[in-house]
């Protein structure tokens, strides 16, 4: 469980992330930060590629520099985006997350205005593939 500060925090983390996004077709900047269980943060953003389909969404960048630094468990990751509201992040990256989370991780939402939207990874995805 974080304390408003660390929530805060993490945040500020991937809202800053988010400023270095590489967002050339989309302009839709995201930024993520994330919690390793040794308490490690690491933070990402997303990369766009003219393919589309090549493209790194912020929660995948963020969760790939945790695993090359070694962490093998992540316990919050925090997306933030200049939307309207809190966007949860896609499917696609849930399932990414769900292979170094525990269902009951906890996923945080915000927007660069402040609004905060809290959940699980259990409530985002009920059954994630397990191998």
């Amino acid at each position: 469980m974080l304390t408003s500060a660390q929530e805060a925090a993490l945040i500020a983390l991937a809202a800053s992330a988010r400023g270095r996004a590489y967002a050339p077709y989309s302009r839709y900047s995201v930024g993520a930060a994330v919690v390793a269980d040794d308490e490690r943060t690491f933070h990402g953003c997303n990369v766009e590629n003219g393919s589309r389909g090549l493209t790194l969404c912020a929660e995948r960048a963020a969760v790939a520099s945790a695993v090359a630094a070694g962490a093998r468990r992540i316990v919050t990751v925090v997306v933030v985006t200049d939307d309207s509201r809190p966007r949860m992040p896609c499917g696609a990256c849930l399932q990414f997350v769900a292979e170094f989370c525990e269902p009951a991780a906890a996923v945080i939402a915000a927007t660069v205005s402040g609004d905060v939207r809290r959940s699980s990874l259990r409530d985002l995805m009920k059954e994630p593939f397990q191998p």
